[in-house]
């Protein structure tokens, strides 16, 4: 009786790892599916995309009811660079919205949400019933991300849409003004 209950334990402990794998395995193609059936991430808020020129953002925001668009009033141009920022207050769920254009282009489509009338716990399931799960969480954000497009639910409650080409090529810029002024400064610190 004895050796029949250590030969079934051998038995049991030589099939775990195989059930392991087959577990793994079937957890690994459960979530390639859960991402395969889950939309493409969106690159657009109502009638405003990432990519579209200023007049095109300005019609489109003048058009929506869901903002207070003043024209030009809300459009800056930030200085030395190809950029320019709208900034417009909103109506109902959207208390401000920004978007930042480069080369004459939205690449940032920013909206904070008025937490008096909508949670962050109803954002971020929403995102999660439409999207998926999120590819990485942390208490400050939620994002999203697919090859051209990153979406992040931030706190305070703001949900955030980048166009993952523009943001890499101002990351990468900035790393070489960064490294030119830091060899500025280290020259600078050698003349004493």
């Amino acid at each position: 009786m004895m050796k029949s209950r250590i030969y079934i334990f051998i038995v049991i402990m030589a099939a775990l790892p195989l059930w392991s794998q087959n577990q793994s395995r079937q957890e690994s193609e459960d979530a390639d599916r859960a991402a395969a059936e889950a939309p493409a991430l969106p690159r657009t808020f109502q009638n405003i995309s990432l990519g579209m020129s200023l007049d095109a953002l300005k019609k489109a925001l003048a058009g929506n009811g869901l903002f207070y668009f003043r024209g030009d009033m809300d459009v800056s141009f930030l200085p030395g660079r190809e950029e320019s920022l709208v900034e417009t207050t909103g109506f109902s769920f959207i208390k401000r919205a920004f978007f930042q254009l480069r080369d004459g282009n939205v690449f940032i489509m920013a909206f904070s949400l008025d937490p008096a009338l909508i949670d962050h716990y109803s954002v971020f399931t929403a995102f999660i019933k439409k999207y998926g799960e999120p590819a990485s969480l942390d208490p400050a954000q939620a994002v999203w991300e697919s090859g051209e497009t990153r979406v992040a639910i931030e706190r305070p409650l703001t949900v955030k849409y980048i166009d993952k080409q523009t943001f890499g090529e101002l990351i990468e810029e900035s790393g070489v003004r960064k490294s030119g002024g830091v060899r500025l400064r280290e020259d600078f610190l050698n003349e004493f």
